[in-house]
């Protein structure tokens, strides 16, 4: 087993900053832990995740301060119950860009995440709205940090695909639950969607994964929604 000791005591259902009764997790399975990181939670580095993961090395999450025990991570199989959702993050680096009036004919898509591509901005969220007239919108999400060099090569695109121009939306945030469970459980991503309609929040794009579910939102009902979901989903409750 390798230790990592760190400034927290283990790895929790969400940021206990944000709810009072998060809980530390007892195992988490090393695909959740890399998806808890990517989307949010900040407890490991993704690299040490990944590694850990490709050697079959088992890592105990604990904290400098404290001989506490901590939170394994470990393969799935050896997880002694797979929970549906183990846990709640929230991203509030991110930015949605939206391509107004793209034609819609073949390539042209293409033609608006190649140069993203080659300027090494790595494109999170997209959804391509029905075409209407021939035009549809092309709507994408990006880091904070690549925010203005995404936004001016899609404004550098504009006049050669004729499109109407682009806007940018900085006021965004993620919302993500993860779990290993969800890949044999029906219904969760309705679950989550049903619990953030009854706490008039509303959902931009969404994206998943087997084993996780995101919503943009905006940025304003970022902390809500981690507490409607993390209580939504039980996650402060002892495991049992």
């Amino acid at each position: 087993v390798c230790e990592i000791c760190t400034d927290v005591d283990g790895v929790y259902t969400t940021d206990p900053g944000v709810c009072s009764n998060a809980r530390k997790s007892k195992c988490i399975s090393y695909e959740e832990m890399l998806e808890l990181s990517s989307q949010g939670a900040k407890v490991l580095q993704i690299r040490s995740v990944e590694l850990a993961m490709k050697h079959r090395m088992p890592l105990h999450v604990r904290s400098s301060f404290s001989k506490e025990e901590g939170t394994i991570v470990t393969d799935e199989e050896h997880l002694l119950e797979k929970v549906i959702v183990a846990g709640v993050a929230a991203d509030k680096n991110t930015v949605k860009l939206t391509v107004r009036a793209l034609p819609d004919h073949p390539g042209v898509v293409a033609s608006v995440f190649e140069p993203l591509a080659e300027a090494s901005i790595s494109v999170d969220m997209i959804i391509q709205n029905v075409s209407k007239a021939g035009h549809t919108d092309l709507t994408f999400t990006v880091s904070r940090e690549d925010a203005d060099r995404a936004e001016e090569v899609a404004k550098e695109l504009v006049a050669s695909v004729n499109a109407e121009g682009v806007v940018r939306d900085d006021a965004v945030a993620k919302v993500s639950i993860v779990g290993v469970g969800m890949r044999n459980h029906a219904g969760t991503a309705a679950r989550m969607f049903r619990l953030l309609a009854d706490n008039s929040i509303n959902i931009q794009a969404i994206s998943t994964s087997e084993i996780k579910t995101s919503c943009l939102i905006g940025a304003d009902h970022a902390d809500r929604a981690v507490k409607v979901l993390h209580d939504g989903f039980a996650l402060g409750e002892p495991a049992t």
